[in-house]
């Protein structure tokens, strides 16, 4: 038989007594220890990258109080099983350096592991939001679900997930920023609103070397929309649209005087203006300025 083991604290509840695996009728959601090295990722997972710095706190978690939550695994063979859901614990137990890991077997067909996997991974797992709308989209392809049935599998609003879909009509660079967790989803859908897709991949790593704000990215998203088609003079005095990155400063200035702001570029100068509304208002933003 399977021999049940508590998760508990301390290095004897990390490394416990080997687990005869041969049972296959043990209850369901029952789990058990296995060696670490029979347990092997799904390579259909939807995470396509693991942050090295969390799967370190994990494994120090880990250390510390032991795996909370088994992993969900399909039997391959015997004694080789194929992780569902919880690869990230499967690292960082590894990282840890346990011989064995708890497990609980999900029997599942060949052709229903990726299903499963997709579907525990959105649900369990601490997925980006390029990876979620990579999964809801392979459901949608291998499966044919539609929008409506993935809300109700996994609880969300069809609004959510026709909005994460959309990311993956981001340009391929900038779905590498999101993956590498470099852009959120909110600097994402700003970017979505610029159709050219170099314009976008410039913006995208404007955003991220300036460590704008999803605020700012949009500002300058909605900037470089409105300059599209329009021409830059050095000689005529131009609007903020003929230098987007400048909206990311117009809209900080007006964020800190708490006002309108704009900025007027023409040659080698340019003009700040900045609205008042009363003498006590003109006050409050001199006071500022003094500051």
């Amino acid at each position: 038989m399977e021999k049940k083991k508590a998760l508990g604290r301390g290095m004897a509840s990390l490394i416990p007594d080997p687990a005869l695996l041969k049972d296959e009728a043990a209850p369901p959601k029952t789990y058990f220890y296995c060696d670490i090295e029979n347990v092997i990722p799904n390579k259909e997972q939807p995470r396509k990258k693991f942050n090295e710095e969390k799967l370190q706190e994990l494994s120090f978690s880990i250390l510390e109080k032991g795996i909370l939550q088994p992993l969900l695994v399909r039997r391959l063979s015997e004694f080789q099983y194929e992780i569902i859901a919880g690869e990230r614990r499967w690292r960082a137990a590894q990282k840890a350096g346990l011989k064995q890991v708890p497990v609980i077997i999900r029997d599942s067909s060949i052709s229903g592991r990726l299903e499963d996997a997709l579907i525990e991974n959105i649900q369990r797992e601490d997925l980006n939001s390029l990876e979620e709308a990579q999964a809801f989209q392979k459901l949608i392809e291998d499966y044919e679900y539609t929008q409506e049935e993935i809300a109700k599998k996994v609880g969300k609003d069809r609004s959510t997930i026709a909005n994460s879909l959309r990311l993956l009509a981001l340009s391929p660079s900038v779905r590498e920023l999101i993956l590498e967790e470099k852009l959120s989803a909110g600097h994402a859908r700003a970017l979505l609103t610029i159709e050219d897709s170099a314009r976008q991949e410039e913006v995208a790593k404007a955003i991220v070397s300036k460590e704008l704000s999803v605020r700012q990215a949009e500002a300058l998203a909605k900037a470089v929309k409105n300059a599209k088609g329009k021409t830059t003079s050095a000689t005529t005095e131009g609007s903020l649209t003929q230098d987007p990155f400048l909206a990311v400063l117009q809209q900080e200035l007006a964020q800190h005087f708490k006002s309108k702001v704009k900025i007027h570029i023409g040659g080698k100068k340019g003009k700040l203006e900045i609205e008042f509304y009363g003498e006590e208002d003109l006050n409050r933003i001199v006071s500022l300025l003094k500051a």
